[in-house]
């Protein structure tokens, strides 16, 4: 997926370039907790994906014009696609500021964020066909991939999004913890 570069390069200058220029100081003196600087930073990152894939919009808009008869398009299977899109996008957003706090650099950021998500999206999914049975079905089921390839089809489940959701507070924890520590 084009988000697993595009998001890495959007979130890797969220706390490096803080941490490189000495402001994370002055932040932290700001009457907010760690969590609520963190939320609001991944906030503005999932709103930044958000707005990136609104044009895209218009695709749907064309093919339902365009069908015949008019309207003739799945649309549990797109708006799937984009709910599944949503949270694939907000998850590597988490996972992005993540990498962002563990160094001052930018471009490490990028690699580790980069890294990150190529693991969680599809590397799980490489290493459950090497290891096989009886790991394969956990390791299936720890990738980004194959949730969203459930929800894309139009099936949305409370484990799939429960999966999301987790991985994005992981990872937003795992941020504030690593900030608090560096302060």
């Amino acid at each position: 997926s084009i988000l697993m570069f595009l998001i890495p390069a959007f979130t890797m200058k969220l706390f490096s370039e803080e941490n490189r220029a000495g402001t994370i100081e002055v932040l932290m003196t700001k009457p907010l907790s760690v969590f609520k600087i963190v939320t609001a930073k991944f906030l503005a990152g999932s709103f930044l994906v958000i707005i990136t894939l609104i044009p895209t919009l218009i695709y749907y808009i064309s093919i339902y014009n365009m069908g015949n008869p008019v309207g003739n398009i799945d649309h549990a299977s797109t708006i799937g696609s984009y709910l599944g899109l949503v949270m694939l996008g907000m998850t590597f957003v988490s996972i992005g500021i993540f990498a962002s706090s563990l160094s001052s650099n930018q471009v490490i950021a990028f690699l580790i964020g980069l890294f990150l998500c190529f693991i969680f999206y599809l590397g799980f999914t490489f290493i459950a066909s090497i290891f096989g049975n009886p790991f394969d079905y956990f390791l299936l089921k720890l990738s980004m991939i194959d949730h969203f390839t459930a929800i894309k089809r139009g099936v949305i489940d409370s484990r799939d999004l429960l999966y999301f959701i987790s991985v994005i507070l992981f990872f937003l924890i795992s941020t504030k913890t690593v900030i608090q520590h560096k302060s």
